[in-house]
């Protein structure tokens, strides 16, 4: 069995109990940085194996986890933070699996895009997820499909470039487009910030900004 366990995104109290129960009962565990997993898993008490899966490696180690998983073994696959497949390393693993007929489970849990869409105060019933947007090539190309996207969207970025993508929409979405920034999730210095795409661009550029980001924007609604 491949086990699919979201991790906490910041507070380590945000992690259930079938996780851990998972995680203590698997062969051996797959995550991004076992430095990263290794104080996850002290925390909890929980001794096993880490292998290191990350996106440098997933196609090398591909057919190996496969055969292992088919010779009996249980694995599970964590993150440095969040949900596996959700802007980080699955997709390929889970549909090798699928193929040669492994069977998965992937546990709920904790994902930064969740809280954040439901704090910004923007519609929830209809939205899509774009992740991190490219840093070059296709960003114009993105940004024009997307200019008469009537859904709420949803982005990740880094805090280094977050007043460059916030220009970026303010110019292809409009500069009174409502938006949110969070940052934090879950940690002491959460911060869930609500305007106009203008103002954000504003705020974000008078301070040093840290954390992992969220934006949420407003879709077209004339």
């Amino acid at each position: 069995m491949l086990y699919l366990v979201p991790t906490p995104i910041g507070n380590l109290k945000d992690f259930t109990f079938r996780a851990i129960e998972v995680l203590q009962s698997v062969d051996f565990i797959l995550c991004e940085d076992t430095r990263t997993s290794s104080k996850l898993l002290q925390h909890y008490k929980i001794h096993k194996p880490l292998t290191p899966y990350h996106q440098h490696n997933e196609h090398k180690v591909l057919d190996h986890l496969v055969q292992q998983l088919q010779a009996g073994k249980n694995i599970a696959l964590i993150t440095d933070a969040g949900t596996p497949g959700i802007s980080d390393p699955a997709f390929l693993l889970v549909r090798a699996c699928k193929t040669a007929g492994v069977a998965i489970t992937s546990l709920p849990g904790a994902t930064a895009f969740v809280p954040a869409l439901v704090n910004s105060g923007l519609p929830a019933t209809r939205f899509i997820f774009e992740g991190f947007i490219p840093l070059k090539k296709g960003r114009k190309t993105l940004m024009e499909s997307l200019a008469n996207e009537e859904r709420t969207m949803i982005f990740y970025e880094s805090p280094m470039r977050l007043v460059k993508t916030l220009e970026l929409f303010a110019t292809h979405f409009g500069a009174e487009r409502k938006a949110s920034v969070s940052r934090e999730l879950t940690k002491i210095y959460e911060e869930n910030i609500s305007d106009t795409l203008v103002n954000l661009v504003k705020y974000f550029s008078e301070k040093q900004v840290k954390g992992e980001i969220v934006i949420v924007v407003e879709g077209k609604n004339d």
